[in-house]
């Protein structure tokens, strides 16, 4: 659906609280504003159902456009909820609006994420999983949603969890950070036995201790036994001990108990 804007309070900032719309500001003399126009108009009737397009002309209404900062057009504003959700300036090439507009349009699936993220970070793992899984049912490639649910079942299965990591990181750059803790904290579970033969040192008994908490699921006591191994010696095969912590601190999240109640530790340890 494309609508010539007359009246931008109710054709936009009310009628956003119904559905998306996306306001292309835009005037007649503008090149590029010629070329991406019809891109635009083939999204909206193709995505009728997700948004409705709004074409605002800068002359008509120069107001709007200073209003909402409209220094060069085309410029491209998706409102929802009476709120700009993201913004793009210049004649993009269609593939790439395509992926924009699939990254910024507000889904279900984003939803049960959001709700799922905030879950996690208050420590209720139990609660997050269910919304993950449904988000991934929506939407099984959503790389995000593999990866947040990897996080929440590391602890459990550490195999599955770092190939749902490693697969989720390839397709959301924006959760690699999270998907290497994954695959750290899960190399720290599946093999325990391994770290019996590193070099002898007054870091390496905590550091075994803390391994071995780990895997019977003290993350609180894993914690304080890698603080403890970092305190001896923070050079420690490579910093093995300060890595870790910092993966079990990205996997829990900057809000979790244990985070915000170790993370102060760590920073003692090291200064």
């Amino acid at each position: 659906m494309v609508v010539e804007v007359r009246d931008f309070e109710t054709e936009v900032i009310r009628a956003s609280h119904e559905k998306p719309v996306l306001v292309d500001f835009w005037a007649p003399w503008c090149g590029p504003c010629r070329q991406l126009g019809p891109v635009l108009e083939r999204l909206a009737e193709e995505k009728a159902r997700d948004f409705t397009l709004a074409k605002v002309n800068t002359d008509e209404a120069p107001a709007v456009a200073a209003r909402y900062g409209v220094r060069s057009i085309p410029a491209v504003k998706l409102f929802v909820d009476g709120a700009v959700r993201d913004e793009f300036v210049g004649a993009l090439p269609e593939a790439q609006v395509r992926r924009w507009l699939d990254a910024a349009l507000p889904s279900e699936a984003r939803r049960l994420l959001a709700e799922a993220r905030s879950a996690a970070a208050s420590g209720e793992t139990t609660a997050a999983r269910p919304l993950v899984e449904q988000a991934l049912a929506l939407e099984p490639e959503n790389g995000e949603a593999r990866v947040l649910l990897a996080s929440l079942i590391v602890f459990s299965e550490p195999e599955r969890a770092a190939e749902m990591a490693r697969e989720g990181g390839r397709k959301a750059p924006a959760a690699y950070p999270l998907s290497q803790a994954v695959q750290t904290v899960a190399d720290l579970l599946r093999a325990p036995g391994r770290f019996a033969s590193l070099p002898d040192d007054p870091a390496k008994a905590p550091l075994l201790a803390a391994v071995e908490r780990l895997g019977g699921n003290d993350l609180d006591g894993a914690l304080a036994k890698l603080v403890e191994s970092v305190r001896l010696n923070r050079r420690y095969e490579d910093e093995i001990a300060r890595r870790a912590c910092l993966a079990l601190f990205e996997v829990l999240g900057s809000q979790h108990p244990l985070t915000r109640r170790h993370q102060r530790a760590l920073e003692m340890a090291l200064f």
